[in-house]
């Protein structure tokens, strides 16, 4: 099953939720000023928020009035269009080798297996690999990233439990120059974004980064659990802030009725998805596509 099979599954409870109302409006309402705000108040129960739901109900409006149209048809593929082009916003990073990726997030995401997923993904993509267990703190999270990277058939650096984080970078850095490794992948602990320290230890291992392997391309991408809609959208900007991220992993993309606030995510913090995990096995995480989201949104 590709990506769009999968897409569709996974997003099969915010497609019952959306296009049920969607019917219910047409059915109902005609295009005037309340069929609007309905429209506005399905986007919203669906977690896009509440700039870009106000935002995309306008160019709706304003494209309908001025076309003189008042087909179903035709507004629910402007408002596929719309939508896809908000995705689009913030352009996806093309990979480049070598490449470091540090992965940020909070607690209970699913840092650890997303690690797993992506190294398998690069494997399979013909690529070499080694996994940093940076999250010293959290306790057998090596032990969970060592099954992982077991899984997937790629080399770990690690250190001992309560070990300093940056250092297990640093080494897993020197290890993958050794190497000429294609792709690091950096497990951090997953840490409150409103704890300062922590993500003030998150810049230290940034700066390992670019200070000991300035010829990589280094990305910080953002894990985050679909099923906490709006709560996710505030991680990723303070997240953003701290960081700079270059992406988005999305989680439990399959467990959710709120896939809405990937909207907002791309069209107003400007950060794209990149992966989306779409089921529990080593192999359920695919490169996201904003047009196949969009229609299994639908």
């Amino acid at each position: 099953m590709g990506f769009f099979g999968k897409i569709r599954d996974a997003l099969k409870k915010t497609k019952e939720k959306v296009a049920t109302k969607l019917r219910q409006l047409f059915l109902k309402n005609k295009m005037g000023d309340a069929f609007y705000d309905e429209l506005e108040e399905i986007l919203l129960s669906a977690d896009v928020g509440v700039a870009t739901a106000e935002e995309v109900v306008a160019e709706v409006k304003e494209e309908a009035i001025e076309g003189k149209v008042k087909d179903e048809q035709f507004v629910t593929d402007l408002l596929k269009d719309i939508l896809e082009d908000i995705l689009n916003e913030a352009p996806t990073p093309a990979f480049e080798y070598p490449c470091v990726i540090m992965f940020v997030g909070v607690n209970g995401v699913g840092k650890t297996t997303t690690i797993g997923k992506v190294a398998n993904w690069f494997v399979k993509n013909k690529k070499t690999v080694t996994v940093a267990a940076a999250d010293t703190f959290r306790a057998a999270a090596t032990s969970q990233l060592e099954v992982w990277a077991d899984r997937a058939k790629v080399r770990i650096v690690k250190h001992e439990e309560g070990s300093d984080p940056s250092a297990v970078v640093f080494d897993a850095v020197s290890s993958a120059k050794a190497r000429k490794t294609d792709v690091l992948l950096i497990d951090t602990a997953g840490r409150l974004h409103v704890k300062e320290n922590l993500m003030n230890e998150l810049k230290k291992m940034d700066r390992v980064v670019e200070r000991e392997f300035p010829e990589a391309h280094f990305y910080k991408f953002l894990v985050l659990d679909a099923t906490t809609g709006q709560n996710a959208y505030s991680q990723a900007r303070v997240f953003k802030e701290t960081v700079d991220l270059d992406g988005i992993v999305l989680t439990k993309l399959d467990g959710t009725a709120k896939g809405g606030f990937v909207f907002s995510l791309c069209g107003e913090l400007k950060v794209p998805v990149v992966f989306a995990g779409v089921g529990e096995k080593i192999e359920d995480l695919e490169l996201f596509d904003a047009e196949q989201f969009v229609e299994g949104f639908f």
